[in-house]
């Protein structure tokens, strides 16, 4: 949940725990070297209106995560709040569980938290604690992101601290999926595509964010207008992605994600809104169930 997973989101968790369904091991990425010009997200190709629904500090979203066929596998819960620390910061966190037969065949309760702060809203800080597997295994991972200086910090559990640098300023897989929502996709073109920067697999990639198609869908919401969404992305990241990702975002402008695909070997894996609340956007109100 990109995007989120994904870009975006960590929906993708769960295709963690399905090991049976995919690809090849990722290959070793080594640090490429700079090139010119480096691209970075700019204020003007983000909509203003945007990012202050998604930054008041309020909004709340909860996913179903279902295997091709209907198969519940998961669910993940996502808040979008101020840090209580960091002026101006927000907290970017996610709670991804398995249920069903995923849970008892191989439970996934993972943890994730990433720090924005500035006008951009780029990361700072991004914790994640897996838990994976009846053994209990526990992962915890700790990036900090020097922007100014274009340095990465990352610590696995208690190994040794690495150190990265980028050519630029750049989100992770979770910070770039929020943002995504709020792309000014009218100031896109074949010579100006949006990029969204994003640091993954130690090294900085400039993801092209594209807009698909503008069509109705069925949502949490009714059937409405929405935003069909693809981030091309190139790495592998945190979790062995093995398809592309698509989005469907809200046509409005709170630009809520109401759904997810992401392709698998066999199948694909779709998490959809089942749950949405943001006192700034007050028009989006579930549909009440058909009696």
């Amino acid at each position: 949940m990109y995007y989120p997973a994904c870009l975006f989101l960590p929906l993708l968790a769960l295709l963690a725990a399905m090991p049976a369904l995919a690809l090849s091991p990722p290959p070793v990425v080594s640090q490429l070297p700079a090139r010119s010009p480096v691209r970075e997200l700019q204020p003007e190709q983000v909509l203003p209106q945007t990012m202050d629904i998604i930054f008041s500090g309020q909004e709340q979203m909860r996913y179903e995560v279902r295997w091709t066929g209907g198969l519940e596998i998961g669910n993940i819960e996502v808040s979008i709040t101020p840090d209580k620390e960091q002026k101006g910061g927000f907290n970017i966190e996610a709670h991804v569980k398995s249920t069903g037969t995923l849970d008892s065949w191989y439970p996934v309760d993972d943890h994730f938290r990433c720090l924005v702060v500035g006008k951009m809203k780029l990361p700072m800080l991004y914790t994640v604690r897996q838990q994976e597997g009846k053994k209990d295994r526990i992962t915890n991972r700790v990036t900090n992101y020097n922007q100014a200086a274009k340095v990465v910090k990352y610590r696995k559990n208690k190994q040794k601290e690495e150190l990265y640098s980028m050519t630029g300023t750049s989100y992770n897989e979770v910070a770039a999926y929020i943002i995504s929502r709020a792309l000014n996709f009218a100031a896109a073109d074949q010579q100006h595509p949006l990029i969204v920067p994003t640091f993954a697999d130690k090294s900085r990639h400039e993801v092209r964010v594209k807009l698909l198609d503008q069509e109705q869908h069925d949502t949490l919401f009714g059937k409405i207008a929405t935003l069909k969404v693809e981030p091309v992305m190139k790495f592998k990241g945190l979790y062995d992605k093995t398809g592309s990702t698509v989005l469907w975002l809200t046509d409005d402008r709170c630009r809520v994600p109401v759904e997810l695909r992401t392709k698998l070997v066999i199948g694909s894996l779709v998490a959809r809104l089942s749950s949405y609340s943001n006192p700034a956007c007050p028009e989006l109100k579930p549909k009440p169930a058909a009696k």
